[in-house]
């Protein structure tokens, strides 16, 4: 489906002053009263006081209608107006995706703690990210915009337990089991309003020059905004023609303007799903899909495919195979049409404004892309998205590493500049701000089954992208569900190396978290996978991980065991460094729990392993680890000729804080052998050592 320019022809939008910008421009038409109630229910006594009880959670307002009523538009317009008193910020979060696809309650809980500064272990369970999100919001008076609640459990997990902050909470239906909600249910607009709001799209004059049809319209809509915005934009597209052709339109019939062929040919067929509850937006997406230049229609179609139905030029120019600037105006003109809405964001982001494919359109939207587009230019469609997404997080990772790795500024050269991102702040801003939309087609790409490679170098590309921009510990709690999906994607495919891979990343992240024992169950499944896919690299890390983990828990024994058994992996396959490290690891459980002999001979080990890899920094370290257990194990005289062997490695090494290391632990064993005067030299030679080193940054 790639196009070239000569393809995609990009048609004048006749909107006048009074179109589509002067929706937001003017804010909501004919909710007033609405407005004013949900404003009076803020400050309305509850059943608490009522009762004599001091209220324990935050007050809960819902704003209920079918989808394409304005229920998200009013809701918005409440939180503008009140927004000043709570001053603790606004917060809004959408809780169910334009396909019908719950928002994941980790993924609500965990964007909504970071948003309030507050933080979770990685892995955190549910009930544990929504006590840390209520404990961040203690003490605040916020408000918190809680948008296409799917069933009331969303909405409770999230309530505050403060009396000072407001939840507006928007859904379908009523939130049951929520204690004191104060519901207000929107219907369609009164005509007066609703032919006001046809008239910022439609222009005045035809709306005015024939009220008649103009009521008649309106009814025809059923006062529903979202229906009343896709005829206005049939409208402001066909400057020539009238509202009664709107209304001949929304009927079925052929109007004036049209009779002799259509821009779609197929779009006057009957739109699926058009069931009593969406009937009126049904009739009017079926009149502005119609009434679309094809280059727009085409990319109207495939927005079905955008991640949350999310859509930038890149995502979009990638969907429908077409240039960024041809991208980009056919989003304003969908927008133009009523069929997308503006997302704000941060300015200046690469790929232009923003938009969203509203809910209510996205199962007409979808219901066309099967009728009209083959499963293979589907396919393809998705595939160029991906791929495109994929690039993005290349650059973004890029731009973090470039100052430091030079394969990466040499990659970023090579790169179009329509895909790099001005600084690595940007590349930062951009990441933080997309990665909802990121996740979502992270895991979609998972749940449909996309090819594995695919699905695994987007995966792969967010993971990349957070550990450069955030850091190990910051991007924790992100790279967990990301695990997660890969170790549900492998065991989808059977790729057993990609399993053992997924649960040692899970099990490193549960044993930062604290979660020892979770990651012992993980390592052992790793090592099984691992031997099953005959990976001795991968195999030789879980065996070492499980080793790691029952030091963590100070099971010296059993680190001991497992450690060994990660040698002897090791010197099968004559590893000299991972060797050398394992001899160390050895030394240290071995030395906890009490095994002096077979620890000594580990750091010996250790230590001709560091000498053969010309280390001087870890041979020093070694030998003064030998020293120490020299020591402990009763060769105090041993321990003072190791420790001046450790001494000049140390100076080899031009390590003057590990020299000093080393001369205070000589000093600890001159004490005990009761010399106390060449104890106090030692001291004094690193005090000095110390003193001339400057602190590590």
């Amino acid at each position: 489906m790639e196009r070239t320019d000569g393809a995609w022809p990009v048609t004048e939008q006749a909107v006048g002053a009074d179109g589509p910008a002067g929706v937001a421009a003017g804010g909501i038409i004919g909710r007033d009263r609405e407005l004013k109630a949900l404003r009076a229910d803020i400050g309305r006594t509850g059943l608490d006081t009522l009762s004599g009880r001091k209220a324990a959670r935050s007050r809960v307002l819902l704003v209920a209608g079918r989808p394409g009523s304005g229920r998200t538009a009013l809701a918005e317009e409440l939180a503008r107006a009140v927004a000043g008193d709570y001053p603790g910020g606004l917060y809004r979060l959408r809780l169910t995706e334009p396909d019908g696809r719950p928002v994941p309650p980790e993924d609500a809980a965990r964007d909504l703690l970071g948003a309030l500064g507050g933080s979770a272990p990685a892995g955190a369970a549910e009930d544990e990210l929504t006590e840390a999100v209520r404990a961040a919001l203690a003490g605040r008076r916020c408000l918190l915009l809680l948008d296409d609640a799917a069933d009331p459990g969303q909405v409770h997990e999230l309530i505050p337990d403060t009396p000072g902050c407001l939840v507006v909470a928007v859904s379908e239906g009523p939130l049951t089991g929520i204690t004191d909600v104060r519901p207000c249910t929107l219907g369609g607009l009164g005509t007066t309003a609703a032919v006001a709001l046809l008239a910022r799209y439609a222009g005045r004059t035809r709306v005015t020059v024939d009220p008649q049809a103009a009521q008649t319209l309106v009814e025809e809509c059923g006062g529903r905004p979202a229906a009343l915005l896709l005829a206005g934009g049939w409208l402001a597209g066909r400057p020539t023609a009238s509202v009664a052709d709107a209304v001949l339109g929304m009927r079925g019939l052929p109007s004036g303007t049209d009779r002799a062929a259509r821009a779609d040919p197929g779009a006057a067929a009957p739109v699926s799903g058009d069931g009593p509850s969406i009937r009126p937006v049904a009739r009017a997406f079926r009149l502005a899909y119609g009434g679309l230049p094809p280059a727009a229609a085409v990319l109207l179609r495939l927005l079905a495919l955008a991640p949350a139905g999310f859509a930038d030029a890149q995502i979009a120019s990638a969907l429908a195979g077409c240039p960024l600037s041809v991208a980009r105006a056919l989003l304003a003109e969908l927008a133009a049409r009523g069929m997308l809405r503006p997302v704000d964001e941060p300015p200046g982001l690469p790929g232009g404004p923003a938009y969203r494919l509203p809910g209510c359109l996205f199962p007409l939207v979808d219901a066309v892309l099967r009728e009209r587009e083959k499963p293979a230019a589907v396919g393809t469609a998705r595939a160029r998205m991906l791929e495109r997404l994929v690039r993005q997080l290349r650059s973004c990772r890029a731009e973090a590493e470039r100052d430091a790795e030079p394969a990466a500024r040499a990659w970023l050269e090579k790169l179009p500049r329509e895909l790099r991102f001005p600084s690595r702040p940007a590349a930062g801003v951009w990441l933080d701000t997309r990665l909802p939309v990121l996740r979502t087609a992270v895991r979609v790409a998972v749940e449909e089954g996309e090819p594995a490679t695919q699905a695994r170098r987007l995966l792969s590309a967010l993971a990349r992208a957070l550990l450069a921009h955030r850091g190990e510990e910051a991007a924790a709690p992100e790279l967990y569900p990301l695990h997660q999906l890969a170790l549900e994607a492998a065991e989808r495919h059977r790729l057993v190396p990609e399993q053992a891979a997924a649960h040692v990343n899970l099990a490193d992240l549960d044993a930062a978290a604290g979660r020892v024992r979770d990651a012992v169950a993980r390592y052992r499944s790793a090592l099984e996978a691992a031997r099953e896919a005959g990976d001795r690299a991968l195999t030789g890390r879980a065996l070492e991980s499980l080793g790691a983990a029952y030091e963590e828990l100070e099971d010296w024994q059993r680190a001991a065991d497992w450690y060994g058994r990660a040698l002897s992996l090791r010197l099968s396959r004559g590893d000299l460094a991972a060797e050398t490290r394992l001899y160390g690891r050895l030394g240290t459980v071995h030395g906890r729990a009490g095994d002096w002999e077979e620890s000594l001979r580990d750091w010996r080990a250790a230590a001709a392993g560091c000498r053969r890899l010309r280390d001087d920094a870890g041979h020093a370290r070694a030998l003064g680890e030998l020293a120490w257990t020299q020591e402990r194990a009763g060769r105090p005289e041993e321990s003072l000729r190791t420790g001046a062997e450790a001494l000049a490695a140390a100076r080899r090494a031009g390590d003057r804080r590990l020299a000093a290391g080393i001369q205070l632990r000589t000093a600890d064993t001159l004490d005990r052998l009761g010399d106390p005067v060449a104890a106090g030299v030692q001291r004094a030679a690193a005090q000095r050592l110390l003193s001339e080193t400057p602190e590590p940054a």
